[in-house]
């Protein structure tokens, strides 16, 4: 039975109250390049990166001018207008203090862009704490799919079955699946139990999941 090595973190949902905001800096962006687009719509797509969330919106090719010019209009209102407003959920930083001092790796896998992981992790107060980052600039795809998962595996050296993926949405249950490794959700990002199905294990936010860790290692070494 491997012992759990590694946990692959999420951050926008998950240490970070920033799914609004995301679905938000969308929707300013496409309304700006004349892609009207329902809040309700875009808030769904959260959680997978602007190789996915452009094409469903808009039907632009991911690597076109007018595409990246969305992208970087989506940027530049999320960091400058909204980000700073964020706050983490409770005890974010005590779960990656607690996993430090379990000799547990604690690695950001992202499906945002590079310019906003960075951002993120400060607006969150974590970014002392990481051991590696991955995010979508570093991968040929987002979540749903397994690339991000993959290449914090290799980034922390670990197997597959010695690491866990916490995040919020049904994306990141679906791509540490596909990159054959165990997930837990946490309910704060907006989604319910059905949409999260295939996790080991739902927590309502990290702060649960922190008052459970000592069980949460233990019941995922016994089933590892």
């Amino acid at each position: 039975m491997a012992s759990v090595r590694g946990f692959l973190l999420d951050i926008d949902g998950t240490l970070l109250d920033s799914n609004d905001a995301h679905a938000r800096a969308w929707e300013e962006a496409l309304r700006e390049q004349g892609f009207p687009a329902e809040f309700g719509r875009i808030r769904k797509l959260i959680g997978m990166g602007s190789d996915k969330v452009v094409p469903l919106l808009t039907g632009l090719a991911a690597e076109s001018p007018r595409a990246e010019q969305l992208k970087a209009r989506r940027g530049e209102f999320f960091r400058t207008e909204l980000l700073p407003r964020l706050r983490p959920f409770p005890n974010a930083r005590q779960l990656l203090e607690e996993l430090g001092r379990r000799g547990v790796q604690r690695v950001a896998a992202t499906s945002a862009s590079k310019d906003d992981l960075g951002a993120l992790l400060e607006q969150a107060g974590v970014s002392d704490l990481m051991d590696a980052t991955v995010s979508h600039d570093d991968v040929d795809r987002s979540k749903p799919d397994p690339d991000i998962v993959a290449t914090a595996l290799d980034k922390a050296r670990l197997r597959p079955d010695e690491a866990v993926v916490v995040g919020d949405t049904p994306y990141d249950v679906a791509a540490a699946r596909r990159a054959g490794v165990r997930s837990i959700a946490v309910r704060s990002g907006g989604w319910g139990d059905d949409d999260l199905r295939g996790a080991v294990a739902v927590f309502d936010d990290v702060a649960a999941l922190c008052a459970r860790l000592n069980d949460v290692l233990g019941e995922l070494t016994r089933v590892g």
